[in-house]
């Protein structure tokens, strides 16, 4: 059994569906991986296989002003987890983030790449790789700039500004790839299928600006809105963005033989859908 924790976000949903029968999801009303013994008891009482913890502080601005949850969760979280799954002798897939790099590279990066968070966010996520990898068998699978049916995201926001607006501005200087939760789903089950472990790195191919990614939904949505460009310190978020955090997926074609689709690609299917 592949025990999802995290299974009510929009990972953890696309998951489950397509694992059907192999899968199990546990979200917060059934257990705080914060919590150590709640961790042990529900894995000693299921004893999964494989544990996919999706479970995270994704807010990344928010993760500068509330440091203590953004290290609990997404730090401390793993470490309960990787523990818990040592002693019941299960696999560990640890779901991360482009944010471990400081986008400073300028080429895709690839697994083994030197890291350097520039936010809260990065440092904790880099905290629950680490922890991670505590565990005898684990697999890290990062990825970036994530939307899916079944939660908040970029393309949610953008169709919702486009009925309301008819001129936007949206950063340009924020270079990666827009990746479907289905597409990431199907790459995280490649892996485990595939029995890869260590660092793997998945997104759908090709990248672009979120001015760009932006562009593309109106044009696929066929909204008619102009989008501006606008720099990253002109925006003024609290948490430091990486410019440049395309990641390098060959690693997963390589060894599972999927390739994730392109993002143009992917967001088509995905407007399909909504």
């Amino acid at each position: 059994m592949i025990l999802v924790v995290g299974a009510n976000g929009m990972l953890g949903q696309d998951l489950l569906a397509l694992l059907g029968d192999r899968g199990k999801g546990v979200d917060i009303e059934d257990v705080d991986i914060t919590s150590i013994e709640s961790v042990i008891n529900l894995l000693t009482e299921l004893r999964p296989e494989i544990v996919i913890n999706c479970a995270a502080y994704t807010d990344v601005d928010g993760c500068e002003a509330d440091i203590e949850t953004a290290i609990t969760v997404n730090g401390e979280g793993p470490a309960h987890l990787a523990f818990a799954c040592k002693e019941i002798g299960a696999l560990l897939v640890q779901v991360s983030t482009d944010y471990i790099f400081d986008g400073g590279k300028g080429t895709p990066y690839v697994e083994d790449d030197p890291y350097n968070p520039l936010s809260i966010y990065g440092e904790s996520k880099l905290a629950g790789e680490m922890n991670a990898a505590f565990s005898p068998d684990y697999l890290i699978v990062r990825t970036q700039w994530l939307y899916g049916l079944h939660g908040k995201n970029f393309v949610e926001t953008m169709l919702r500004l486009g009925k309301e607006k008819d001129r936007l501005t949206v950063v340009n200087d924020q270079t990666g790839s827009p990746t479907w939760t289905v597409d990431l789903s199907k790459a995280i089950i490649a892996l485990i299928d595939k029995g890869c472990r260590g660092i793997y790195h998945a997104a759908n191919s090709e990248y672009c600006s979120w001015n760009d990614f932006a562009k593309a939904i109106f044009e696929e949505a066929a909204i008619k809105i102009a989008v501006d460009p606008m720099s990253t310190d002109e925006l003024n978020r609290p948490a430091r963005r990486p410019l440049y955090s395309t990641l390098d997926c060959s690693k997963l074609a390589r060894d599972t033989g999927f390739q994730p689709q392109p993002w143009r690609n992917a967001l088509r299917e995905y407007l399909k859908l909504r």
